[in-house]
């Protein structure tokens, strides 16, 4: 084994099997980076898929100014007063009314309509789905007022 010549890494030694190259080539880095990019910016535009959605009719909206009287809607406004239809309900009465109105109506037909002002406190909001769910409302529906249109 002595008459052979060992060959391996030495730090300290330059040439054949001598020193590393410490800096990072990034040429070519940057190259592949590129080309990635031009090909996504390619391709997206074609994965663009057409998703076929109905929409109503817009046209065909009605005006309803007046709760029909055989649905629940309990209004919220932004200082708390609340009103079942349109009746004022204090909120430490809203429960023992609720749970009066749905009693009387078939198990199917037990949905209650929330409509909260914007500006409403977001304690009473809870409270009052909270309410409704103890009254004995299976369904619990959520109504908002159209937008303002302003020219």
């Amino acid at each position: 084994m002595s008459g052979r010549k060992r060959r391996g890494f030495h730090p300290g030694r330059k040439g054949i099997g001598g020193g590393s190259q410490g800096d990072i080539n990034v040429t070519p880095l940057v190259d592949v980076v590129l080309v990635l990019l031009i090909i996504f910016m390619v391709v997206t535009p074609l994965l663009e898929k057409n998703i076929p959605v109905r929409t109503p009719n817009s046209e065909k909206v009605e005006e309803v100014t007046e709760v029909p009287p055989d649905q629940l809607v309990v209004y919220v406004d932004k200082s708390g007063q609340m009103r079942i239809n349109s009746e004022q309900v204090a909120q430490a009465d809203l429960l023992a009314k609720l749970r009066a109105k749905l009693d009387s109506r078939a198990a199917s037909d037990r949905v209650v309509f929330i409509v909260a002002d914007d500006l409403a406190r977001y304690t009473t909001l809870v409270s009052v789905m909270d309410a409704a769910k103890q009254a004995g409302a299976d369904v619990l529906g959520f109504a908002t007022d159209p937008p303002q249109v302003t020219l």
